[in-house]
Order: structure tokens, then C-alpha cells, then sequence
């Protein structure tokens, strides 16, 4: 029997799959989804066996952005019952944000609003020759505001006023260029590419990996502070990471060419 479930969750040597699971609709967010999602992230916190997050949709499309008719029955509910639904996607993706394992978007067939947001918050996108992706919501009198900070700061101001402002549909090249995506693989190769990916994050230390994600969260603020509590957080960080039990481990295998100790790799 089809696992009714919108959000599928599994672990595989190390990489904890998080699939959308509504192909019909082309994985379009509810608040169902919104709601098996988190609690996939509740799911992972607890594996201690994962070493990556790897997301990628069900069937033709990633992600759709939000279901239609979920935002036709939001439309029509309270100002107080919209802004508590927002808040659980803003939580969402505030949540996917702060993993402290590196998460990877696997894209295949399109991307749009929200899904554009999944892939913006990745910290590695791979896309098929074939993705597409839009931020079309202002044609339908909306806008992208839950997302805007995660694809502001991947793409940058000008592309992302280019692509919220006209709502047109970019291909996979472009998107690699905005730097939106950062792997398009020739044809045929979408699962070499992806495999190579997560072999390169096993590669790293699971707490150095943890530790660089921190790190880049925390730049942009103390970028606008003064130079010596930067300069004082990054050397705190180097140094707890030198002197950590994986730190020294992993020092001493490359000295004595050894590999590392972290375990098999995907």
C-alpha cells in the first residue's frame, strides 16, 4: 500500500532523506506539510547516525510553493489565524536554516515560491538541466515575504528584486548563475552529481560541519559590529575547534595519512 504520508522521512549510510510526498499536487505546501516537515527536523535531531539532510520531492516536481486551495481557505480566515499559519512556515524554514547538519536540495522539475525557499535555504543545490523556478506570487497578488530572507541572501538584492518584482520563470542555467543553485549536472548524471555531494560533506568533521554553519549564521551580525568582537568570536571558534577531541583526531590522521575517523561516507 502508497505511504499516504505528505512528508516521508529515511536513513541511509549516514544521509536522512527528507522526500515531499504529494506528487498529485506537485508537492505543494499546507499546512499538513508544513507540519510533517517539522516534525522530520524533530525526526533528524534525534538520529544520531545522520551526517547529512538531503530533500528532494515526490514524482515530476520539487516543490510547487503553496497549495492553492489551502491559500484560498487562509484567504478567507481571520488576520490573527493567517499570521499564526505564516509564523509555522517562518518557523520552518528558520528551523531548516539552523540545522547543524548540511542540508542539500536534490531539484528536479520545478520550483516555485516556497520551493524556490527550500532550495535557497539549502546549503548545496543540485538541479537537473530540466528545473525551473519562479516567484511568481506576486501575479496572484501575494509576495514571497516568508522566504525573502533566505533568498535575499542567496541571490542578492538585484536578482531578487528581478525575479520577486516580474514573477518570471528561470531555467537551471540561470539559476546557477544568480548562484540560487550551485551543481547542474549534464543529463543522465543528477545521481553521481548528488552522490558526489554528499560524499564531500562526509568528508568533513560531523562537529566541524556544525561548527561552520554556526559560524556563517553568526557572521553577517557580528559584520555589523566592531572588528575586535569578530576578530575574538573567530579565533574562540578556531580555537575550540583546534583543540576538540575531533579537531585532534583529525589532525593527527592527516600527519600520519590516515583516513579520518568519521565513519563510512555515503
Amino acid at each position: 500500500m502508497k505511504d499516504q504520508r505528505s512528508v516521508l522521512t529515511e536513513l541511509d549510510a549516514g544521509v536522512f532523506s527528507i522526500r515531499l510526498n504529494r506528487p498529485a499536487f506537485h508537492n505543494a505546501f499546507n499546512g499538513e506539510v508544513v507540519e510533517e516537515l517539522l516534525q522530520a527536523l524533530d525526526e533528524v535531531g534525534k538520529v544520531k547516525e545522520a551526517r547529512v539532510v538531503l530533500l528532494r520531492g515526490e514524482g515530476k516536481s520539487f516543490c510547487a510553493g503553496a497549495d492553492i486551495d489551502w491559500m484560498r481557505q487562509l484567504g478567507e480566515a481571520s488576520l490573527d489565524e493567517n499570521e499564526r499559519s505564516a509564523l509555522r512556515m517562518a518557523t520552518l524554514y528558520e528551523r531548516l536554516d539552523a540545522l547543524e547538519l548540511p542540508l542539500v536540495a536534490r531539484v528536479e522539475g520545478a520550483a516555485v515560491g516556497g520551493g524556490v525557499g527550500l532550495v535557497a535555504v539549502s546549503d548545496i543545490a543540485v538541479a537537473s538541466a530540466r528545473a525551473t523556478f519562479s516567484l511568481s506570487e506576486v501575479r496572484l497578488g501575494l509576495l514571497p515575504a516568508v522566504i525573502s530572507p533566505y533568498v535575499l541572501r542567496k541571490i542578492g538584492p538585484s536578482h531578487a528584486r528581478d525575479l520577486m518584482l516580474s514573477g518570471r520563470r528561470i531555467d537551471a542555467a540561470e539559476a546557477l548563475r544568480m548562484g540560487l543553485v550551485h551543481r547542474v549536472p549534464e543529463e543522465g548524471r543528477m545521481e553521481d552529481a548528488v552522490r558526489e555531494v554528499l560524499r564531500d560533506l562526509s568528508a568533513g568533521g560531523p562537529e566541524a560541519l556544525g561548527r561552520v554553519k554556526r559560524l556563517l549564521r553568526d557572521l553577517p551580525i557580528l559584520l555589523q559590529g566592531k572588528a575586535e568582537a569578530m576578530a575574538r568570536h573567530t579565533a574562540q571558534e578556531i580555537a575550540a575547534a583546534r583543540s576538540s577531541e575531533e579537531g585532534k583526531a583529525g589532525t593527527r590522521a592527516f600527519l600520519e595519512k590516515k583516513p579520518a575517523p568519521w565513519g563510512a561516507k555515503p
